[in-house]
């Protein structure tokens, strides 16, 4: 069952978890605090403590943001996204629709080639989950 929260969110997300989860921005990169994180454990969604990514999907890929190359099954939900003149793969919490970040064909050709690159602000970290 999705969680449906409007204003709520506002009382209980810092400012800018609000504006990434909720107003579908952005963090600045190579600032987030899981961008060179690798702990043993799972990564959740930071609004509503969903599983999304199990730590040995991670990988660093430089780009700035957390990357990794798959999400746990039915974790996720992808939507188009055609703002900033280009078409994009959005990719939010399946379960409170907070916006994670996007998805992109280039991660690992050795796993799925997919990159999909989260906001740090995002998520919250479990570990040894």
């Amino acid at each position: 069952m999705k969680i449906h929260k409007s204003e709520e969110w506002k009382n209980l997300l810092t400012s800018e978890q609000y504006r990434v989860l909720v107003e579908k921005g952005t963090e600045k990169p190579f600032t987030g605090e899981y961008d060179k994180h690798f702990e043993e454990g799972a990564y959740v969604c930071g609004a509503c403590g969903t599983k999304l990514f199990e730590s040995g999907n991670k990988f660093d890929s430089g780009c700035g943001w957390p990357s990794f190359d798959s999400a746990i099954p039915g974790s996720v939900e992808f939507n188009n996204d055609d703002a900033l003149g280009m078409r994009r793969t959005e990719v939010t919490c399946a379960n409170c629709e907070g916006h994670l970040g996007h998805v992109f064909p280039d991660g690992p050709k050795d796993t799925t080639g997919q990159r999909f690159c989260i906001n740090s602000v995002s998520l919250d970290f479990k570990k040894g989950q």
